[in-house]
């Protein structure tokens, strides 16, 4: 999302490590949460070349837009110009919105979904998949074509991220896990 902040909103924003900015439409401070609950704990600070223009880097609760999408920027001008359609890109990166979709997959265990079905057979076979995934992620990597590499592993991140939500462990946790480990 883009708002506007000042300074007081970056010192609160400091201070407190949630987004705090400045509404020029009611000419005052607001913290990002206050009314939808969906705060935004700052993980980064960072400005421009310039130094005019501070981006905040967060761990985002609940939508980030008042229209209940993950970002501002889920559309699109259409090709030819001429107007706005719903974008591709609903915002974050491909692995946290593949997360979200398995978790509504196990919310909602909607019939005839290969994720259901994982769900159904238990932390036993979701477990075994993913060390067959595994393996077969190793084989393609001594024995294989580039191509089939990258299938294996993409079967592996698929079936992980399925046996984290099993267990109830976030995505956003083993994000936070890595940032850790970065420093």
């Amino acid at each position: 999302m883009v708002a506007w902040a000042d300074r007081t909103a970056l010192e609160h924003t400091l201070a407190t490590r949630e987004a705090h900015y400045f509404s020029r439409s009611r000419q005052a401070m607001w913290r990002k949460g206050e009314t939808s609950g969906h705060v935004q704990r700052i993980r980064e600070i960072r400005v421009d070349c310039d130094a005019d223009v501070v981006l905040y880097r967060v761990a985002q609760s609940g939508p980030a837009c008042h229209t209940g999408t993950p970002t501002c920027f889920a559309r699109a001008v259409t090709p030819d110009g001429t107007g706005i359609a719903d974008g591709d890109d609903p915002g974050g990166h491909l692995l946290t919105r593949l997360a979200r979709i398995i978790a509504d997959r196990h919310r909602d265990m909607p019939p005839g979904s290969y994720t259901t079905s994982l769900f159904e057979r238990g932390l036993p076979k979701i477990s075994q998949k993913v060390g067959e995934e595994a393996i077969e992620t190793v084989v393609a990597s001594h024995a294989e074509s580039d191509e089939r590499l990258a299938s294996e592993a993409a079967d592996l991140l698929f079936h992980l991220l399925v046996l984290l939500e099993a267990r109830g462990v976030t995505f956003d946790a083993v994000l936070a896990e890595l940032a850790r480990r970065e420093r």
